[in-house]
């Protein structure tokens, strides 16, 4: 995506961008905001036939996500009291989509109506198809008479283009209760093409009195308005909510969106959530992901079900494959012998052929993996001796093991993790039990939004230093909150590490913690 980058005049290596994207947004809300816009969308008769709504009903913003070459997912949801239930009518609500070519939609090139029904709490999702590759489009929804803000999106691009760039940026873990999602703010102003999300959008962790920003409701989430209730308080973070109206998202979840440490129909306290409880809680909590997510309706959940794993195509550049890590897996081992027994799958049968065929016949040159959770070995037993954290893959060491042999026939495989709230780079190796073995792959392990807050860097260095020798495949280990952003060539990939001073405040200022490269050609990474 090039042509983007060229065109505001960005860098590359510093990501600094000439005109400020708010601005343009700003604009383009403004023009909606006068009444004369609103009046354009529809002939006088067919408004005079609207149902009234109550004010207020796009509160909770609008997003886009999953972009293809001809197309991508437009989504709002519409809720006049988001923090209970939501607030609107049971009946179904038109509400009228446009996408154009400029902020002012002088240039319209789609246009439509989409039922917000009650059964999915009034969310839209809007498949939209017929656009051109590579290209930046603004979208906005219209109902009840009232518009949505403006929101801004940018397709993939064409199927076989050869070259060009890509900038991703990578998140995870946004707990509401440790901080403000401040890194969102830098990520806005870095200008991403695509945003991937892997993981851990909402907590459904219980209210604290002590908490930065106190989780509402009065306890965890079991049922659906309670789901929602947590998701749009998500939502009502300014800085996310910018983020999602200025560039397209690429999500999965992992296991906070539902209940901590689950596995398939395995609650973490089975003691206390009996099985048939727990598919309940499950279908509830996929139903409201699906809902407030920017995906296609191939992820419409059938019950305790949902199909989130997916590939998107970024030309021959770049192919995303992107994993569902807690819905098909194995309950975690307890032991050093558990996490090797073959038996034990992290993928599922059906998705890892899916996603081993997807590697073999990929025509790109960058094969990207959304993981979870983190790939490479973490050996917490400082000296003699292995400890392994059995909810990553270090869990499931031979479909692990089996995945990195796979890559030794990939061309330029590189995993995208989060899970940690940690910044853990490696070099993935063919065999963690040989340090001798060959390198295979690169995998970026994201840190926090804000989970774990503003950590104590003096007592992580005490705790984590010491085992840094025992894992010599780590290239940068770091316990600040922020996120990741990658420009993606065809000779290599730019990384860098992108952290804020604090997210304790609504404010905070961010810099570049440090740089990598990637070649192509080179399995592994390196600090620049």
């Amino acid at each position: 995506m090039s042509e983007r980058h060229t065109r505001q005049g960005s860098s590359p290596m510093t990501g600094a961008v000439q005109p400020d994207r708010r601005r343009v947004l700003t604009a383009g809300a403004a023009v909606l905001g006068a009444a004369a816009s609103a009046q354009l969308w529809l002939p006088a008769t067919a408004r005079a036939a609207e149902r009234p709504l109550p004010d207020g009903v796009f509160s909770l913003g609008v997003a886009s996500g999953d972009p293809l070459p001809d197309g991508v997912v437009l989504w709002t949801r519409l809720a006049r009291d988001p923090l209970n239930g939501g607030g609107m009518p049971d009946r179904d609500v038109p509400v009228e989509w446009q996408i154009a070519r400029d902020a002012r939609f002088r240039k319209v090139v789609r246009r439509g109506t989409a039922q917000a029904r009650p059964t999915y709490g009034h969310s839209v999702h809007v498949d939209v198809r017929g656009l051109r590759p590579d290209t930046a489009y603004w979208f906005r929804f219209r109902a009840g008479g009232q518009l949505s803000r403006v929101g801004r999106t940018r397709t993939a691009p064409a199927a076989h283009s050869p070259g060009g760039s890509l900038r991703v940026a990578l998140a995870s873990c946004q707990n509401w209760q440790h901080g403000y999602f401040t890194p969102y703010a830098d990520m806005l102003d870095q200008d991403p093409d695509v945003v991937v999300f892997v993981g851990d959008y909402i907590y459904e962790s219980t209210p604290s009195a002590t908490a930065v920003r106190r989780h509402e409701g009065s306890g965890e989430p079991y049922g659906l308005t309670q789901y929602r209730n947590r998701y749009a308080q998500y939502r009502s973070d300014p800085d996310l909510a910018e983020m999602h109206a200025n560039a397209p998202f690429v999500v999965t979840f992992d296991d906070h969106e539902v209940d901590n440490d689950f596995a398939g129909e395995i609650p973490q306290d089975p003691g206390k959530q009996a099985h048939d409880a727990f598919v309940a809680r499950l279908t509830a909590a996929y139903q409201a992901y699906y809902e407030h997510m920017p995906v296609r309706a191939t992820a419409v959940p059938d019950g305790p079900h949902i199909r989130m794993h997916r590939r998107l195509e970024f030309g021959r550049l770049a192919r995303l494959n992107v994993l569902d890590t807690r819905q098909y897996r194995s309950d975690q081992a307890t032991s050093q012998e558990g996490a090797q027994d073959p038996a034990l799958t992290m993928l599922g049968a059906a998705q890892k052929r899916w996603l081993v065929d997807g590697l073999r016949h990929s025509p790109a040159r960058w094969n990207l993996i959304a993981s979870q959770i983190m790939m490479a070995e973490t050996d917490l037993q400082v000296g003699e001796g292995k400890l392994w954290f059995y909810d990553a893959w270090d869990g499931y060491q031979a479909e692990r093991n089996a995945l990195l042999q796979e890559f030794r026939r990939v061309s330029n495989p590189v995993v995208l993790t989060g899970d940690r709230h940690l910044t853990m780079i490696s070099d993935l190796k063919a065999d963690f039990a040989d340090p001798g073995s060959a390198v295979v792959g690169a995998e970026f392990v994201g840190t926090s939004i804000s989970s774990n807050g503003d950590q104590d860097q003096a007592a992580f260095r005490a705790q984590w230093d010491p085992r840094r020798a025992d894992n010599p495949h780590w290239k940068l280990l770091d316990a600040h909150r922020g996120y990741h952003l990658f420009d993606i060539r065809r000779d290599g990939i730019d990384a860098r590490v992108r952290v804020v001073d604090t997210v304790l405040r609504p404010r905070a200022t961010p810099s570049t913690l440090a740089s990598l490269r990637v070649e192509a050609g080179r399995p592994g990474v390196h600090l620049v």
